[in-house]
């Protein structure tokens, strides 16, 4: 039996505020809610801003808060696009519990997307290309600690969050900014040798060369779906759903230089 049947789903990002309703499989039960990310918006007023966007949304039996930095316990450590002083050591889980009245789990905004994507076979990699880099680890089916990988330097002063983010996107331009992305893709299989590869993010639909063999884009909407999963394991319903479907843009040929 699902532990809960109705989830509330948050995805908080650097540039937007997400949420809706799912049912213990992860389909959607409402309307996807978005409003704007402050700059630099600090702990309370984010517990202010997500309880008052999701009054439209009744019903829900439990939480679950995807967040784009190192997250631990029900506490943030960091969060590199929020401001990661004021956040450091903010129980967000705790506050959203008591904000909303119900049971609440925040987990990072790419463990909770990979547990929508996996097909829970081998060793799988999920990356989220957004406003920053994201990564989630999983081994047959099971999510592994989290990693903040995002932060291992990559180039002189860069990590991988500072190098292929979205500010250096903009600053570099659409085709240097593939280039580094496909050299990331190269990293990661050497680092992780993984069996799968699953692409997600805002800015993952802008690759335009041809992924890697055994890699696949998957959509912004499992950022929530996964928030199903967080408290209902996949192996309670079964077969587990298999790898999300490629884009037409990521079987296209990278452009010539």
């Amino acid at each position: 039996m699902a532990a809960y049947k109705r989830i509330l789903a948050f995805d908080i990002g650097g540039t937007g505020l997400k949420a809706a309703l799912v049912d213990e499989k992860g389909r959607f039960l409402s309307e996807r809610l978005r409003v704007a990310t402050p700059h630099h918006c600090k702990p309370r007023q984010m517990v202010k801003l997500l309880t008052a966007m999701v009054k439209p949304l009744e019903g829900y039996d439990a939480i679950t808060i995807g967040f784009p930095g190192y997250v631990k316990r029900g506490v943030v450590h960091t969060a590199p696009n929020l401001g990661s002083k004021a956040w450091a050591g903010f129980a967000l889980e705790a506050a959203m519990a008591k904000a909303l009245g119900k049971p609440a789990r925040l987990r990072n905004d790419a463990d909770v997307q990979g547990l929508a994507a996996i097909k829970g076979k081998g060793l799988e990699l999920v990356v989220t290309l957004g406003t920053g880099f994201g990564t989630a680890w999983f081994s047959d089916g099971a999510l592994q600690p989290h990693l903040e990988f995002a932060h291992v330097p990559v180039h002189h002063k860069h990590d991988f969050d500072g190098w292929i983010g979205e500010v250096q996107r903009r600053r570099i331009g659409h085709k240097k900014w593939v280039k580094r992305v496909k050299q990331a893709f190269e990293i990661l299989q050497v680092v992780f040798n993984y069996d799968h590869l699953y692409i997600g993010g805002g800015n993952a639909n802008r690759i335009d060369f041809k992924l890697p063999k055994h890699a696949s884009l998957i959509p912004n909407e499992d950022g929530m779906a996964g928030a199903a999963f967080v408290w209902n394991p996949k192996t309670v319903y079964g077969k587990k759903r298999g790898p999300g479907k490629s884009s037409r843009r990521s079987k296209a040929r990278r452009p010539k230089a």
